[in-house]
């Protein structure tokens, strides 16, 4: 199979490259991750014009590209640690209103997504929920000619910039249920909408949301009422896709700087680089590396697959990745001595987004034993 990326995707690539390059070093990075907002609005402003805020929306709505596109700017944000909210907007925000929304709701939003007026965050996890999408406890009753929406929503990334919050609700059957749940398209300023900001470790920005009876009208339900889980799973697939592409950019920084560093770092008068011992941790950091791009590739190959085909990728990958990542990390961090802990070195910084990765959407432990039942 030819893994070449052709001239179009090539030229993205580029584009990514030369951005981070050029506008995103890491200073730069820890300046605009300290702001206000944890991010650049003249910098998505920039994504809208260099046009990845539309890769993997449709066509007739502005979009172009696939998968593939979406994997080589996520690994180019990955590289950069950026900290734009691309994944919560543009996968998964785009990604529900492109799959369940309506003709009035994809022409509404996703324009808006792909030229960088609107953002959306995704509202799926709850306090007790762990990694069970279908765990909702948050319930929405129908009112009048609409609905009515209670509940608190977790570590919604992307939420203090958002001006949508699509927000996963029960409507009937029991809190564990994948019956019943649906989507809902909730304006971030709704009255009963609270939300408490914070930055999270890896430093962008998440909410706690509380819905305490926002009242939306009936053209807020997004797809069919209580038949949302398939659509949420195919989207959180491609989610988990995008954070393998993101997860192999951060392990190749993370594996160049180490490189780097034990070429230049001298004990007894030569460099560490020299000594078998850390030659041989390096050689497992670009196994691990390689192994991870792999199943990024696989998995971004086989999102248009049968549902079945595309759960085992999924989950095969997010293994992959979340014991990949942590373990490059982890030596990455204790290559660099105590040193590779601190605030000033970016490799920590890296670390920690591969920390946070590897729990999004369920951890490795987690993952390998979706996988065992799906494949039984």
């Amino acid at each position: 199979m030819d893994f070449n990326l052709s001239e179009d995707q090539q030229l993205l690539k580029d584009s990514v490259d030369r951005f981070i390059q050029n506008e995103y070093d890491f200073e730069t990075r820890r300046k605009i991750a300290n702001s206000d907002e944890g991010f650049s609005r003249k910098n998505w402003k920039t994504f809208a014009e260099l046009g990845w805020l539309a890769v993997g929306l449709p066509e007739e709505h502005g979009g172009f590209g696939g998968p593939v596109e979406t994997m080589v700017i996520m690994e180019g944000i990955g590289r950069g640690l950026l900290t734009e909210p691309y994944l919560p907007t543009v996968v998964l925000g785009g990604g529900l209103i492109a799959e369940a929304g309506n003709e009035t709701q994809k022409s509404g939003i996703l324009s808006a997504i792909a030229d960088g007026s609107c953002m959306v965050a995704f509202a799926y996890a709850e306090p007790t929920s762990r990694f069970n999408l279908a765990d909702v406890a948050t319930k929405a009753e129908k009112s009048g000619g609409g609905w009515k929406l209670s509940g608190h929503k977790s570590v919604v990334y992307g939420a203090p910039s958002a001006d949508k919050i699509i927000v996963s609700a029960r409507t009937s059957g029991g809190q564990r249920d994948r019956d019943g749940v649906s989507l809902f398209i909730v304006d971030n300023n709704a009255n009963g909408l609270s939300r408490r900001d914070y930055p999270t470790a890896d430093g962008l920005r998440a909410s706690e949301v509380m819905l305490e009876g926002v009242e939306v009208g009936a053209d807020a339900l997004l797809g069919e009422e209580g038949k949302a889980m398939p659509v949420i799973e195919k989207v959180v697939d491609r989610g988990i896709a995008a954070l393998c592409a993101e997860a192999v950019g951060c392990m190749e920084v993370l594996k160049d700087e180490t490189n780097e560093y034990l070429k230049t770092r001298k004990q007894f008068g030569v460099p560490i680089g020299k000594f078998q011992v850390l030659q041989h941790r390096m050689v497992d950091c670009f196994i691990e590396l390689e192994q991870s791009r792999s199943m990024a590739y696989m998995v971004t190959l086989k999102l248009d697959e049968d549902e079945a085909e595309r759960r085992k990728a999924a989950t095969a990958a997010k293994a992959q990745i979340g014991k990949g990542g942590v373990f490059v990390g982890a030596e990455s961090v204790q290559m660099h001595g105590g040193m590779g802990m601190t605030d000033e070195l970016k490799i920590s910084h890296y670390y920690k987004r591969l920390m946070q990765i590897d729990t999004m959407f369920g951890n490795r432990d987690y993952q390998l034993k979706q996988f065992a039942a799906l494949t039984q």
